[in-house]
């Protein structure tokens, strides 16, 4: 039987495997501080922290991206700046502030 405990603990649906050594950065995601560890995506660091890019359209299940490799529209986010990127390809940065649901409101002045 499955340790559930261990299994209910982690909050994102991406789970590092291997820890990953290097610089830690500092993000904002819709308003909250994560970390990250320098090359991971910005899905990657979505998905480990417990945020999601889409939800499915019948049912309303988060949804964990759909290529993963910059081929589809599945992971379209805002940069702070109002940049649009996708979030499988593209790299985190230190300081970098992140939109998963975009409105004027939430651009840095």
């Amino acid at each position: 039987m499955p340790d559930e405990t261990k299994q209910t603990a982690h909050k994102g649906q991406f789970v590092r495997v291997v820890p990953r050594h290097g610089t830690k950065l500092r993000l904002t995601i819709d308003g909250a501080a994560v970390e990250a560890v320098e090359g991971d995506s910005l899905l990657a660091v979505l998905l480990l922290n417990g945020r999601v890019v889409r939800h499915l359209e019948f049912g309303g299940e988060p949804r964990a991206g759909f290529c993963l490799m910059g081929a589809c529209q599945d992971c379209w986010v805002s940069l702070g700046n109002s940049e649009r990127v996708r979030a499988c390809t593209t790299l985190a940065a230190d300081g970098m502030v992140l939109w998963t649901n975009p409105r004027k409101d939430n651009v840095d002045a």
